[in-house]
């Protein structure tokens, strides 16, 4: 399989060329009602055809939510790999938002269904979840590195009910978290100008000084807009790490639809406020 470039150079040039944004494509019901969209699979349709319209020719990051297009059966899916094909093709890294974990040829089966270059969903990214053990990820590291593709691990996410796993202490004093953060350091040692292995680290955790995050890859962070976190506040969640941060905000952007000119508004609007915090920062 011939490879891409590694994800972690096309992510690093990409947030460097059009700021650092993550935007999600989640059409969940109640949006699509916003939208004045029926919750079926022409509403999701129009939903995503807008989002790419808009998004992809300007933002660094685009990611869809997979389980808002598996509701819908076979034809939600099709829409899916329509949104992830024309996306990548109007120059937006797709990152896929499918959170799977699974262990041995299970695990390799998820991975080559978004990260293997034939595959209909070929994403530049997938997020994956360690909590089968961080070595049951190895399938999806192994492909990553063989296609040019990354992986963003749930390391410290921002739902309260993640605390119960990620800060539980192991024999060794460190917690669950940490340990994530420690393992995708080792991934990203020695790549420039930055690794392919992110973590996801949430930006409304506030004080996150006790954490090394300082893991030489992408640190995706959900939280900006609707859930309370300001572009403001980067710099004191992520400390030195915060040029490597790619903020994630859906609703704060999603809710300026169906209107294609207010969705680039709001775009361009967090793009250049996280630029300027992250510069000050």
């Amino acid at each position: 399989m011939s490879a891409l470039e590694p994800f972690g150079a096309r992510l690093r040039r990409a947030m460097d060329e059009r700021g650092p944004l993550c935007v999600g494509i989640d059409p969940h019901a109640s949006l699509l009602a916003e939208w004045g969209l029926n919750d079926d699979v022409a509403g999701l349709e129009r939903f995503s055809r807008t989002v790419v319209e808009a998004m992809a020719d300007r933002v660094a990051v685009l990611k869809p939510q997979s389980a808002f297009f598996e509701r819908f059966g076979s034809r939600g899916v099709a829409v899916l790999e329509k949104s992830v094909q024309e996306a990548r093709a109007a120059g937006a890294l797709v990152l896929m938002d499918a959170k799977r974990g699974d262990i041995g040829s299970t695990m390799a089966a998820y991975a080559e269904s978004f990260l293997h270059k034939d595959a209909p969903l070929f994403s530049d990214a997938l997020t994956v979840s360690p909590y089968l053990g961080y070595g049951s990820l190895s399938p999806a590291v192994a492909l990553a590195r063989q296609s040019g593709t990354g992986l963003f691990v749930l390391a410290l996410t921002s739902n309260p009910e993640g605390g119960e796993v990620q800060h539980a202490v192991r024999a060794d004093g460190r917690n669950i978290g940490a340990t994530m953060l420690g393992h995708l350091a080792a991934e990203n040692a020695g790549e420039a100008p930055l690794g392919s292995f992110g973590a996801v680290v949430g930006a409304t955790l506030g004080d996150l000084s006790s954490y090394d995050l300082d893991i030489n890859g992408p640190l995706l962070a959900p939280g900006i807009g609707a859930q309370g976190a300001t572009p403001a506040d980067l710099p004191a969640v992520f400390g030195g790490a915060v040029r490597n941060v790619v903020p994630n905000v859906s609703r704060g952007v999603l809710r300026q639809g169906p209107d294609v000119v207010a969705l680039r508004d709001a775009a361009d609007r967090f793009a250049e406020e996280i630029r300027a915090a992250v510069t000050a920062g």
